[in-house]
């Protein structure tokens, strides 16, 4: 190439890569940006990712258990998704005896694969446009009116097609209701443990690292789908059978390079990319920082049970993990959307916008007076909501309270009656109530001190002092139902829940004089009173609003390629294997390895400790097939794919569509891309095939496993 060229393509490339990763993108795998994706580096056709007349890739992506995503990797059904998925499943099977989270767990052979009831994976076998039918004869119309044409012409749709038992269709909005699209699902609920690393790895860095780069995390786990003897879904049997998928997935350990391509597939599930300035602004400045405060305080009471208890720390392991998670995300989320000026970008794309366009000014000002206006109840709603959730006391007690009319009245049929029990039993199975008791009369403090009075019930500032909160809550306990200490039939909620659901009208009499119920109950109806239903009036006009405003966006800006906001619906998103350079002087490699384990190392620590086996294989540098050129084995690696929660568990493919990774987290300082995705901060960090390969051979033996797949050397 001559020099001119050379200098032709520097000043052209760059711009390329700017424009193509502008914006992030969570693509509909049936109207994929191919052009793009090939410019960036990718080699097969569109087609060859989402089929319906022949196999393609989406035939080994499924929604594992409603929230992550796992890939086939085997024609025998084998599934690979993420230690932080499979954790909730890893922990009800471990025992003190039995501890799979600390240890791991490994079949031997199929026969010692261990069944998860209630788990389920979700095929999408089609995806069909319907915005025109499901939009038929709403125009002109507004509120419950044009949402009930809606409902109607949804059901209409669904109507069309013809199910099988395994069969079911949902019908989502996207771009704020301005298209619909449906999806065909099919679902098996036979799903087996095969394999999971012990926490060690699986989780090495824990809370720490969550969220942060260099990672070293062996974030992944193994099931197996089940099917019937004719490959259907079936409820688990002894009979069943290994599923065989129409496709699978080839595992590549070849070495990665910077700026490969690589693309991610899978189900992210929130993300508002075309918010309006202020509506980020509040997040930024009030959401984030009330929720983040609430779950701070209850992290801190339950980390110093768990460091001191090891029963306390199984039973809280899987509750704790959740909580952690979101609440260091919205740390991250927080700096970065200030990092990146995301309220001053916003504002300028408003002001390029109204230039193009000057009905613009009147929506964007509409939505400014709004969101003004919402202010106060959002926050009030923010912290209601955290200290319901995470004060494990009121959360029960906002359970019995919604059911309790149904139950006074008689009119909880028998079907109703075991749904809420087994959600009981699910709190109470890991439910402690001295040790929530702390919880709860922290929260209460914080609640009573950080909202204004207008928003509290009468006398709650009492509960402004932790101290004496913790001997109220403790005196209220020891009667109470919700807690588990009051008797009823000879029994407690906490340890038979059956006998105390055999009679109806004790426990409802129970529960109408228990003091901790007293004390939701006027909590919940003030809130109620004073918040929900002006916050929520406020957001109804929101929503038409921001519909309108998106419709505008998509007419006016004729240069960008829209995408649809992320709704756990299949989603393609690409880009390259990249570093980053965050902050001033500071620059991120975009691979990790085994060496860096070994220097976060800390014995005994909880968050760092090592298996012995993993030095050992350090030591003696046994690392077979799956070191690369460093002569060490890759742990992690980022790239600039846009993800979110959802993500969890997605395969990271390569230019051929070959498995090079597993997506498992976000770099901290690009949290905010659920929100504002930055090129130059956002990255996601995938797990390395090389070190899921290594440690499923060298590390646990399980060269059977090994065996089934189809390795791309």
């Amino acid at each position: 190439m001559n020099r001119k060229n050379i200098l032709l393509a520097a000043i052209l490339f760059p711009a390329v890569m700017a424009y193509a990763q502008e914006y992030g993108g969570m693509w509909i795998p049936t109207e994929l940006n191919e052009k793009e994706m090939k410019n960036l580096g990718m080699k097969i056709s569109a087609k060859e990712i989402f089929d319906t007349t022949k196999p393609s890739i989406k035939d080994a992506v499924v929604q594992f258990n409603g929230g992550c995503t796992a890939e086939i990797i085997s024609p025998q059904g084998l599934l690979l998704t993420n230690h932080h998925c499979g954790y909730a499943q890893i922990q009800k099977l471990s025992t003190l005896e039995n501890d799979y989270l600390s240890d791991g767990f490994w079949a031997k052979n199929m026969t010692g694969e261990l069944p998860n009831p209630g788990v389920t994976v979700d095929f999408i076998a089609d995806i069909k446009e319907v915005t025109a039918q499901v939009l038929a004869g709403t125009q002109g119309l507004e509120g419950k009116a044009y949402q009930d044409v809606i409902n109607k012409n949804m059901e209409a749709v669904k109507a069309t097609f013809k199910l099988e038992e395994w069969q079911k269709m949902t019908v989502k909005p996207v771009y704020y209701g301005n298209k619909y699209y449906a999806y065909l699902i099919e679902t098996y609920k036979d799903i087996r443990l095969v394999g999971a690393p012990p926490q060690s790895i699986g989780k090495f860095g824990s809370d720490t690292d969550n969220w942060v780069w260099p990672r070293h995390t062996g974030d992944f786990s193994m099931f197996r789908i089940y099917a019937d003897k004719n490959n259907k879904p079936a409820e688990y049997s002894k009979d069943n059978i290994p599923y065989k998928p129409k496709h699978f997935l080839p595992i590549s350990i070849k070495d990665k390079q910077e700026n490969d391509f690589t693309f991610v597939f899978g189900f992210p599930g929130r993300t508002t990319e075309y918010l309006p300035a202020i509506a980020v602004e509040k997040i930024m400045t009030e959401i984030d920082p009330a929720m983040i405060s609430v779950r701070e305080v209850a992290l801190k009471t339950l980390d110093e049970k768990m460091r001191s208890d090891a029963e306390t720390r199984i039973k809280y392991a899987s509750k704790y993990a959740s909580v952690a998670n979101y609440w260091k995300k919205w740390i991250g989320e927080v700096e970065g959307l200030k990092k990146s000026d995301a309220v001053g970008k916003k504002k300028k794309y408003e002001a390029t916008l109204m230039a193009k366009n000057p009905a613009l000014k009147s929506t964007i000002e509409e939505l400014n007076i709004l969101y003004a206006q919402q202010a106060p109840y959002a926050l009030n709603k923010a912290y209601y909501s955290e200290t319901v959730r995470n004060a494990e006391t009121l959360t029960l007690a906002n359970f019995y309270y919604n059911y309790l009319p149904a139950m006074e009245s008689g009119k909880l049929d028998a079907k109703a009656t075991e749904t809420f029990k087994n959600r009981l039993a699910g709190i109470y199975k890991d439910y402690d109530p001295v040790l929530d008791a702390k919880v709860t009369a922290k929260l209460l403090a914080l609640y009573a001190n950080k909202t204004p009075v207008k928003f509290l019930p009468a006398d709650f500032e009492q509960y402004k002092n932790e101290s004496q909160n913790l001997v109220t809550i403790e005196k209220l306990s020891k009667n109470s139902v919700i807690t588990g200490r009051g008797m009823i039939n000879g029994a407690t909620t906490y340890t038979d829940i059956n006998k105390v659901f055999a009679d109806p009208n004790a426990l409802v009499q129970n529960l109408k004089n228990d003091p901790l119920m007293k004390l939701f109950a006027a909590m919940r109806e003030n809130y109620m009173k004073t918040t929900d239903g002006p916050n929520n009036e406020i957001q109804e006009k929101i929503d038409v609003l921001q519909k309108k405003y998106m419709a505008q966006q998509m007419e006016t800006d004729k240069e960008r390629k829209f995408f649809p906001d992320a709704n756990s619906t299949l989603r393609v998103s690409y880009g390259q294997i990249k570093g980053s350079s965050p902050r001033d002087a500071v620059h991120y490699n975009y691979q990790t390895h085994v060496a860096g384990i070994m220097e976060k190392y800390v014995p005994g620590d909880y968050e760092f400790d090592v298996p012995k086996k993993l030095i050992q294989l350090y030591n003696t540098k046994d690392y077979g097939i799956y070191k690369d050129k460093t002569g060490d084995v890759p742990v992690n690696f980022t790239a600039t794919n846009h993800t979110t929660g959802g993500n969890s568990g997605s395969p990271a493919l390569d230019a051929y569509g070959n498995l090079i990774g597993l997506n498992f987290d976000r770099q901290w300082e690009g949290t905010m891309s659920d929100i504002n995705f930055d090129p130059r901060f956002s990255r996601n960090i995938m797990v390395d095939t090389k070190y899921i390969l290594f440690i499923i051979d060298k590390f646990a033996d399980a060269k059977w496993l090994i065996n089934e797949m189809k390795i791309v050397k």
